[in-house]
């Protein structure tokens, strides 16, 4: 073999070394890559999530609870772990000598609805917030609701019925103001105040017919 030729064979074999660190040199990276990026997923997936917890509070005091969490929120810059508070509330109307009155009842008096991710800090602020007495469960470690039960309650105020409250009794009189009796009058037979309904007899054509109607047709006599 001439000295030129083995000059070529190392700088082949060289060449080959170079081309293997090469090859292992960018599979180390791959693999490095690959670990940071499920250590990042890993602790992404650590991080604390958004939560509802349920508030116990002073009866009467959930809107003043509500009212005054949203400040201390805004005060202590809390709006990065605290993110919504609620009460929630059904419309009633109350039908009396012929005027309508609306207030809002609560649907779970003494309670409040927290979304917030839950550490020492803002336990601090919801709990120390004037008319709050605990969080439902443990002293040291509340509960979150069940996202289902809170879809249901949410669910169900966004979809309330107004609920009418009409002070009448068995044997009053109500004059049928819509539907297809509009108009009559009708005495009073049984009172369904849980469906907003009543029954009362009209007479059509001089006879007593019984008839089902709901609070908004009728109006007191």
């Amino acid at each position: 073999m001439t000295e030129d030729m083995n000059d070529e064979l190392q700088v082949n074999e060289a060449q080959n070394d170079m081309n293997v660190f090469e090859n292992e040199k960018h599979q180390i990276v791959e693999e490095k890559d690959a670990q940071l990026k499920a250590d990042l997923q890993a602790s992404h997936n650590k991080e604390p999530q958004k939560k509802w917890y349920i508030v116990h509070t002073y009866s009467g005091y959930e809107n003043k609870v509500k009212v005054n969490l949203e400040k201390r929120i805004e005060y202590m810059n809390m709006g990065d772990k605290i993110f919504r508070v609620e009460v929630p509330q059904k419309t009633i109307t109350k039908v009396k000598d012929g005027k309508k009155q609306d207030r809002e009842e609560k649907i779970f008096p003494g309670y409040v609805l927290v979304e917030m991710i839950m550490d020492d800090d803002s336990w601090y602020v919801v709990r120390h917030t004037a008319g709050v007495t605990k969080f439902v469960g443990t002293s040291k470690k509340p509960i979150p609701a069940k996202d289902s039960e809170i879809k249901k309650i949410i669910h169900r105020v966004q979809n309330q019925t107004t609920k009418i409250e009409l002070d009448v009794k068995v044997g009053d009189k109500v004059r049928i103001i819509s539907g297809p009796f509009a108009d009559f009058i009708g005495d009073i037979t049984e009172v369904y105040p849980d469906k907003s309904k009543l029954r009362a007899t009209v007479s059509i054509f001089g006879r007593e017919t019984p008839v089902e109607l709901e609070y908004k047709q009728i109006q007191k006599v």
